[in-house]
Order: structure tokens, then sequence, then C-alpha cells
């Protein structure tokens, strides 16, 4: 892999470790509907699927009643996160990645949830261009949000010099379908799910980074 020119981060569970959090959000949201949750089924059939893929298809809602439950879901999300999910550890590689690269984030999540935990976690001046699920007409694992990331670092980067960080097999597949380069992190989905990226890797620190853009 050569040296990366930008670095992506998904955000809900890597570069915000929120996953069990997210969990928590539709299990009680979910058993308050009278269809319960277990982590089998979050993690097995849901992460990483959109806000109305996750609602809708376990509710099987749609209309105006998904959309009050998917802005339900983020307002409930809004009350808790804040910017601890963001390790220390990933603070200091997103800080030393944005003073040689420009960085982003591309997530289906809303900018809503996502601005104030980059704000807690003091990284707003260190992110470039943040995509989100107001901004796409389809979420991953469509390429969609990727393509208008790699537009916004503009800089005349082409899809192989920037590098994507992504938990799941939707977001491995989103990345790689706009031709970004992806490294997947373990925990969240098994290693057989993110098969699609070019490498595996245990966590995101300042070593990984370092090897990535120097």
């Amino acid at each position: 892999m050569g040296p990366a020119r930008a670095l992506v981060f998904d955000f809900n569970g890597t570069l915000s470790h929120d996953e069990p959090l997210l969990f928590g959000i539709y299990s009680e949201l979910f058993a308050e509907h009278g269809r319960p949750l277990t982590e089998t089924d979050y993690y097995g059939r849901l992460a990483g699927n959109t806000e109305e893929a996750i609602i809708g298809g376990w509710l099987g809602v749609e209309g105006e009643e998904l959309q009050a439950l998917v802005e339900e879901r983020i307002d409930r999300y809004v009350a808790r996160a804040d910017g601890s999910t963001i390790t220390a550890g990933l603070r200091e590689a997103v800080r030393y990645a944005s003073a040689r690269v420009p960085v982003a984030v591309v997530s289906g999540a809303y900018r809503r949830e996502i601005e104030p935990v980059l704000a807690g976690a003091q990284l707003v001046p260190h992110v470039t261009a943040v995509v989100t699920a107001d901004d796409v007409s389809r979420g991953k694992p469509d390429p969609e949000g990727y393509r208008l990331a790699l537009a916004a670092l503009g800089d005349g980067l082409a899809a192989r010099d920037v590098v994507a960080f992504e938990d799941t097999e939707a977001g491995v597949a989103s990345a790689t379908g706009a031709g970004l380069r992806c490294l997947a992190v373990r925990g969240t989905l098994p290693d057989a799910r993110l098969a699609g990226a070019e490498r595996i890797v245990d966590a995101i620190d300042l070593d990984l980074v370092r090897s990535l853009v120097g």
C-alpha cells in the first residue's frame, strides 16, 4: 500500500466507538414497539445499514411513521453521545494525519448526531469534509458518499490516493465501490464479513496512521 494523500473515516463503530450505544438505543426503541432486538440480530443483520433500512426493515414501517422513528432514534443518540466515544488514541491519530493530509468523515449517520461528537472530541478543526446521510440519496453500500467526499477533498486526488477506514461489509463495499483503498477495523463484524477490504486491522492508532501518511 503506497502513501495515502487523504484519509477518510466511517463514523459509527470506526471513528466513534459507539456501536454498543447504538445497539442499546435500537434495542429499547424496538422493544417499545413490540419487536425486541438481540445483539445477535443487530450485529448479524443490521449493523452498517442505513437508518431507514434498520428501522423500516425491523419494524415494517415506512413513510411518516418511519421518519418519526428515525428522528426519535437520533434524538436518543444525541442525548447520550459525546466526544468520549472517540478514544484518546484515535484523537491523536486524527490530529497527526490532519497535519499532513486532508481528513474526512463519511457516514450513514446524520449530521446533527456526528457534529456534537466531533466537537466534544475537539476534532472539528482537523476534519476537512463530513459527508452524512443528509447529503446522499443512496446510503452505504452504495459508493455515493465516498464519491462526494473525494470531490470535497479536491486537490486532484485520485480515488486510489485515499485510504478509508470501515467496520462493516456495507462500508467496505461503499469505499471500494468508489475506488478507494479500504482498511477494515475489527470490532463490529467477524473477519469473514470484512474480506472485501485490502487489509483488516485490530485498531486505528498513531502507528498505523503514521505508516499510511508518513
